[in-house]
Parts: structure tokens; C-alpha cells; sequence
């Protein structure tokens, strides 16, 4: 076996690994997904571009150090930074999801009241709009959340990208290059696809109809915890 393909073999495998292990690549769409409703085509086609802009940005730095000749410990320190960023980011998204999820929840309060007839009518007195203007507010909501999806995988690095497969793979010539640093960026997408999907299935056969009004505080809660989880354990 060949170096090239002993380098594209390893760009499969820890780019399965990375995205199996980094709950940050596909948590966050699950939860977000079951909270808000979201169509299968929809938040798949969230985390595709979500995917792309991750991948995107390491192969960037990548190729301008490879370009300027620029040490790899350099590109590896910047790529420690953005994973920083990326955590604090995702801790802070999903504490403003969460306060978001409760304000929500005392706008939506359970009423109970008795008729004249002697039963019991229970509903939901609810602060917002109806209509036209509740749809500008859930597009707008729907288009803050991707925004801030799609922020936090460009911060987020693909640590293993540049030290392991695109500085040994440039000193080959850029066919290696090329396909070795295509391999990693398809393979990891691939990935968040397939666990966002498996995911959201799973989610869907659990039944939770008594905590359903309560989906965008859980969901915040499971982000923030996430989030927490990457700045304690060494993931």
C-alpha cells in the first residue's frame, strides 16, 4: 500500500472517528430539529451546509499554510484557538436557547377553568400573534438558529485535517492533496448526515407528549450541556 493510500485510508477513518466523538457536529441539530419541528429534508439540509462551512474553513487555513509555507505548529495553534472559541460559543448559544425556551414556556401557561355546565376546560393562553405575523416570527427564529448553527461549525476545527493528512499529503504533489483533504471533508459530512439522522429518529420513537411545550428549554439545555461536556472532558 502506497503512502497516498495509507493517507487517504487514515482521512476516512479519523474523519468517521472525529465526528462520531465531537457531540458539537450533531447534538445541537437533533435537539434543535425535535423542538422546533423541523422536516427531515430540512434540518438534513441544515447540517449539509452546516458541514460544508465547517470543513470549509480548516481546509482554507490549511491550503494558506501550505501556501505560504507556513509552519504546521503555527496552523495547529490557530486551530486550538477556534476550537476555544467554538466551545465558549456553543455553551453561550445554548444558554440563550435555553433562557429563550423559558421565557417561552411562561408566555405558553397552562389555563384550567371550570363551565357552566360543571367540566373542566384546559388550554394554553399564549402571548404571540397569530397568523401572518407568527409566520415572519417563525422564519425569523428559524433563520437566527441555522445562522448560529452554521457560526458555530465554521469556528469549529477539523483538529486532524491539517498536522495528519494535508501537510503529508502536499509533499506528495496536489492529486494527493486534493483527494486526500476531498476524502476527509466528504467522509466527515457523510457522518454528521448520517448520526443528525439516526439522532432525530431516535428522538421521533420516544414518546414525550407531556414534555413536548417544554421542547426549546430542553433543547437549549441539551446544547448548553454539550457545550459544557467539550470544555470539561478532552474530547
Amino acid at each position: 500500500m502506497t503512502e497516498v493510500n495509507v493517507l487517504l485510508t487514515t482521512a476516512v477513518s479519523l474523519a468517521f472517528i472525529h465526528t462520531l466523538i465531537g457531540i458539537d457536529h450533531y447534538i445541537p441539530f437533533v435537539a434543535l430539529s425535535r423542538a422546533n419541528n423541523w422536516a427531515m429534508k430540512k434540518t438534513l439540509l441544515i447540517v449539509l451546509l452546516c458541514g460544508v462551512g465547517h470543513v470549509f474553513s480548516s481546509i482554507v487555513l490549511g491550503a494558506v499554510g501550505i501556501a505560504l509555507s507556513s509552519g504546521v505548529s503555527q496552523l495547529v495553534d490557530i486551530e486550538d484557538i477556534r476550537g476555544e472559541i467554538a466551545t465558549y460559543f456553543l455553551v453561550a448559544f445554548g444558554l440563550v436557547y435555553t433562557i429563550y425556551g423559558i421565557r417561552r414556556d411562561l408566555k405558553h401557561k397552562t389555563h384550567s377553568h371550570r363551565t357552566l355546565d360543571g367540566r373542566t376546560v384546559t388550554h394554553v393562553h399564549a402571548a404571540e400573534a397569530i397568523g401572518h405575523a407568527h409566520d415572519e416570527h417563525d422564519a425569523k427564529k428559524s433563520a437566527n438558529v441555522f445562522w448560529g448553527l452554521f457560526v458555530l461549525l465554521v469556528l469549529g476545527p477539523c483538529e486532524p485535517l491539517i498536522p495528519i493528512l494535508m501537510y503529508p499529503a502536499a509533499t506528495h504533489d496536489t492529486f494527493a492533496l486534493v483527494s486526500v483533504t476531498s476524502s476527509f471533508a466528504l467522509c466527515t459530512i457523510a457522518t454528521m448526515l448520517l448520526m443528525t439522522f439516526l439522532g432525530v429518529r431516535g428522538v421521533q420513537l420516544l414518546k414525550f407528549d407531556k414534555l413536548e411545550r417544554y421542547g426549546h428549554t430542553l433543547a437549549g439545555s441539551a446544547i448548553l450541556l454539550c457545550g459544557i461536556s467539550l470544555l470539561l472532558l478532552p474530547i
